[in-house]
C-alpha cells in the first residue's frame, strides 16, 4: 500500500474564503459593453412569443442559446387558484394550461429533446420540477443526451399542510449541460452547495400567473451559468421571472408562453426593471475582509499572520 500523501500546509477551516476570487469578473462598464455589443446579434433578442414552445424552439437557430431556465407545468390537477395556497385567487390570471398526467412523459420528452440542438457547446440548462413528475424529466434528460451535472434542491419557506405524510417544502433543480469540457460555469462563491435555501416572497394584490419562482433563485442560475450579453431562454415564461432576472443582470432573453392573457402582466413586469439594475461585479458581491473577520475570527488571525 502506498504512502498517504500529506497536505503541504495544515488545513485551516474557512481560511480559503479570505483569498477567494470569482473565476470571471466584469466591471459594470464591461458588462454593459458586452450587453450592447450583442444586442443586434439575434432578431429574437428580448422578445416573448405567445405560442407553443416546442414549435418556437424548432425555429430557433442551432447553437444560438447560452442558457435555458425552465419551470414547466406541474402535470397535476392544478389551476393556480386553489384556496390551500392562502392567496386571493382574483389576482391569478386566467388561462393557465396544465398537462394531463397521462401525457406528461410525451410532453416532457418533446421539449427536452429540442435542447441539445439550440444550446451552444458551452451552454447549460436549469430545469425545475416537483417530486411527483421528477422521473419523466430525468428520463427525458437521459434520452436527449444531455449530461446531468448536479441535482440541486431548493428549500423554501412554504408547505401545504398535510395530516398523513410529510409536508413538501422543496423543489428539484436539474442542472444539465451539453458538453462538460466546454461548459461555462462562473464560480462566484468559494463554497456553494447543492442545497439552496431561498424564501418565497409574496406580492399581494398583484396580477400573476399561478406560481412564481423567487427572483433571487433565478438570478442565481443566471449568474453562475452565463456571461453579460448572453442569451437566456425560458420556454414557459409565466410571470417573466427569468426574463426579468436576465434583463437586470445585463443578459438578453427570449421566451415562449401559451397563455396570451398573461401578456399585460408580462409587459408590466418587464417594464418595471431597468437593464442591468441588479448587476454588481462579482468580486464586489463577496463579503469584505472585515465581514469575514467577524464571521471566522480564527481563520482571520492566520490570514493576518500570513500577510506579514
Amino acid at each position: 500500500m502506498g504512502k498517504k500523501k500529506l497536505r503541504k500546509n495544515k488545513y485551516i477551516p474557512n481560511l480559503a474564503e479570505f483569498y477567494f476570487k470569482p473565476d470571471y469578473n466584469w466591471s459594470i462598464e464591461e458588462a454593459k459593453m458586452l450587453f450592447d455589443n450583442n444586442e443586434n446579434e439575434n432578431e429574437n433578442f428580448d422578445k416573448i412569443f405567445y405560442r407553443d414552445c416546442v414549435v418556437g424552439i424548432q425555429e430557433l437557430k442551432a447553437e444560438s442559446i447560452d442558457l435555458i431556465i425552465a419551470d414547466p407545468p406541474f402535470g397535476l390537477d392544478f389551476t393556480g387558484k386553489e384556496s390551500l395556497y392562502n392567496r386571493n385567487s382574483d389576482y391569478v390570471v386566467e388561462g393557465y394550461q396544465e398537462i394531463k398526467i397521462g401525457d406528461y412523459q410525451s410532453f416532457t420528452s418533446r421539449w427536452i429533446q429540442e435542447i441539445p440542438r439550440i444550446l451552444k457547446p458551452h451552454g447549460s440548462a436549469y430545469i425545475f420540477s416537483g417530486w411527483t413528475n421528477l422521473l419523466p424529466i430525468l428520463q427525458s434528460i437521459e434520452d436527449s443526451g444531455l449530461i446531468l451535472r448536479n441535482h440541486l434542491i431548493w428549500q423554501y419557506n412554504f408547505a401545504v399542510f398535510t395530516k398523513r405524510k410529510f409536508a413538501t417544502s422543496h423543489y428539484h433543480i436539474l442542472y444539465v449541460v451539453k458538453d462538460e469540457k466546454k461548459v461555462f460555469f462562473n464560480r462566484i462563491k468559494h463554497y456553494e452547495t447543492d442545497t439552496w435555501t431561498i424564501s418565497r416572497k409574496y406580492k399581494p394584490n398583484q396580477r400573476k400567473n399561478g406560481t412564481k419562482l423567487p427572483d433571487e433563485l433565478v438570478r442565481k442560475c443566471v449568474n453562475y451559468s452565463s456571461k453579460p450579453g448572453d442569451l437566456v431562454l425560458d420556454p414557459f415564461t409565466g410571470n417573466a421571472t427569468t426574463q426579468i432576472a436576465a434583463k437586470s443582470e445585463y443578459r438578453h432573453y427570449i421566451g415562449f408562453e401559451l397563455n396570451k392573457q398573461l401578456k399585460e402582466t408580462i409587459d408590466t413586469n418587464l417594464a418595471s426593471v431597468n437593464v442591468g439594475e441588479n448587476y454588481i461585479p462579482y468580486q464586489e458581491r463577496l463579503s469584505s475582509i472585515e465581514e469575514l473577520a467577524k464571521q471566522y475570527p480564527n481563520a482571520y488571525n492566520i490570514y493576518k499572520k500570513r500577510l506579514k
